[in-house]
């Protein structure tokens, strides 16, 4: 089996570089199994962010989220990653995803006119 390919978006591949080394371990380790084509061990979909975006749970004494959309046949998005010190998800970490999200749905429909 090959592992689909991980797309970052923005900085949310340095992002997780910030996290300690037990969360980014176990992000990574989640992160392959999504490459490999199964579920994460913890997660919900987030459809206030875009239809197939999910949020990936890491719990490690303190909490980290990976946002992720994996429905397209190119690879898996990583389109944002961040500590989470409150119970509700920021919003200002939502609209940031949501516009990255936003940014790479329009990005992949002038991509598709152009090959047409």
């Amino acid at each position: 089996m090959v592992d689909k390919l991980l797309i970052w978006l923005a900085t949310s591949r340095s992002d997780p570089k910030a996290f300690p080394a037990d969360a980014r371990r176990a992000a990574g380790f989640q992160l392959r199994r999504i490459q490999q084509e199964f579920q994460p061990n913890d997660w919900k979909p987030l459809p206030v962010v875009g239809p197939g975006v999910q949020e990936i749970r890491i719990h490690t004494g303190l909490e980290y989220r990976v946002i992720t959309l994996a429905r397209f046949p190119k690879g898996i998005y990583v389109l944002h990653a961040f500590e989470k010190r409150t119970h509700k998800t920021p919003r200002k970490e939502i609209e940031l995803t949501r516009q990255r999200f936003r940014a790479l749905v329009l990005t992949r429909q002038i991509a598709r006119t152009r090959e047409r």
